[in-house]
């Protein structure tokens, strides 16, 4: 496994080959264009919802439709991502790691690049279901080829690493979307949103230099790894029953407030920059260009702190156990979503608070990036971390959905976005003790063969 290719020249950076650096580069790649193809819809779905749905943009038909198909489809889009992530991880089980990779981020380029091309709503939804199926089975394939792939000492470091590129793709996503809708297609609404769509295809070129360059991990390769085919029941068996619960748990708990939180907060800075718009009689185009900015805004501020969040996972796993780091996000991800949204504040200040807000909801996925790999044997780990990081977002889909429902129903002001995302805290503090109690520490053991 991970054995053999630790072997690295002395005065490596970090202890790691070139080898391993691509490898670590391609997960990074593939994951931060995952996550950028996946958010590139809640950027624009204030502008393509009103014209695939022919609606006046701006009005209340509009607004209200808005907000209930950026949750319709975000939760459409997180079942898919949970089809996919069973399908794939069983196929990288079974195949290998490299092709199974390949054609992950291969389907999901081209599913996003489509929905440039929909004609109305239902084409969109279908283009998206697309997308979804290969957004959801590149971060498993890409978390177990980098774990068994890198030397054991390193799997910490170079799991953070890989999932570091989450929130650069979301970041990206929001710079891209505020220079075609907000610069160069500002005053162009009705079209902008199909040139964001096509940056959907950028994936594409990483895709084919994973087929170029990478070849299959030892740890699949081993006879003890392919010798019996991967089936998913082995998951419910008790044998492995208490450890799919340990990956389980804490996934379905992050999944649910990340996706309640971060499909709505693109939407969020956007109400607030139109309703200070409001107040102070900007006319419509600085609007337009004042709600773009607020919208990047609200989710950088949310991405970086994700990005603290994630690198913190380093330090910590050093000085603490796999199972208190869980909890200790957790109930960080409790009380930052308490003060932001359960406090009377200036919309400046509840925008910068979403730092605090991502580096709790958004850090503790760097941690699945080593977690999950150490849980499962080789035959079954991409399966297993493919099951638990992904069959979560079922659960998640309701999430955004709900919140959509309840936001369209109310005109979609800022102040019930506020007040119902206030209740999502607890559900990181439920995860803070179910997480204590039923989660497996596998801090100091060796990748299981």
């Amino acid at each position: 496994m991970a054995d053999s290719s630790a072997r690295v020249a002395r005065g490596s950076l970090l202890g790691l080959s070139g080898y391993h650096w691509l490898v670590i580069a391609a997960g990074w790649a593939g994951w931060g264009f995952d996550v950028f193809d996946a958010l590139l819809f809640n950027f624009v779905s204030p502008n393509c919802i009103p014209v695939l749905l022919h609606l006046a943009r701006g009005s209340s038909e509009a607004r209200e439709a808005v907000v209930f198909w950026t949750g319709a489809l975000t939760s459409l889009l997180l079942i898919g991502w949970a089809v996919g992530g069973l399908l794939f991880g069983w196929l990288a089980d079974r195949l290998g790691r490299k092709r199974a990779l390949f054609v992950t981020i291969l389907m999901y380029a081209l599913g996003t690049a489509l929905c440039a091309l929909a004609m109305n709503i239902w084409q969109l939804v279908c283009f998206r279901l697309i997308a979804s199926l290969g957004i959801g089975g590149e971060w498993a394939i890409g978390a177990t080829l980098i774990a068994e792939s890198v030397p054991e000492s390193r799997r910490v470091e170079s799991g953070v690493i890989m999932y570091t590129s989450s929130p650069v793709g979301i970041a990206l996503a929001s710079v891209l979307n505020y220079l075609i809708a907000g610069v160069w297609f500002a005053g162009e609404p009705e079209t902008s949103w199909r040139y964001v769509f096509l940056a959907g295809l950028a994936p594409v070129l990483v895709a084919f230099l994973v087929r170029l360059f990478l070849h299959e991990s030892e740890g699949w390769q081993q006879p003890s790894g392919a010798a019996q085919q991967p089936r998913p029941r082995e998951l419910f068996q008790p044998a492995m029953r208490r450890i799919t619960l340990s990956g389980f748990i804490p996934c379905v708990a992050a999944l649910l407030a990340w996706w309640a939180c971060n499909a709505f907060i693109p939407l969020l800075g956007g109400t607030l920059a139109t309703e200070h718009a409001a107040r102070v009689g900007l006319p419509a185009l600085q609007t337009g260009v004042l709600a773009e900015a607020w919208k990047a805004r609200a989710s950088n501020l949310f991405n970086v702190g994700g990005l603290i969040g994630a690198l913190a996972a380093i330090p910590l796993a050093r000085c603490m156990g796999r199972r208190p780091m869980l909890v200790g996000y957790f109930a960080f991800s409790a009380a930052a979503l308490a003060i932001t949204f359960g406090l009377n504040l200036a919309p400046g200040t509840r925008l910068a608070l979403l730092l605090p807000v991502g580096a709790g909801i958004y850090g503790i996925f760097a941690v699945f990036a080593f977690y999950l790999p150490e849980l499962f044997p080789a035959r079954l780990r991409a399966t297993g971390a493919g099951f638990c990081y992904n069959i979560g977002r079922v659960f998640a889909a309701g999430g955004p959905f709900v919140v959509g429902v309840i936001t369209a129903s109310t005109g979609g002001n800022s102040s019930v976005i506020i007040q119902t995302l206030l209740w999502v805290a607890l559900i990181p503090l439920a995860a803070a003790l179910a997480t204590q109690l039923f989660v497996i520490e596998t801090r100091g053991r060796r990748l299981p063969t």
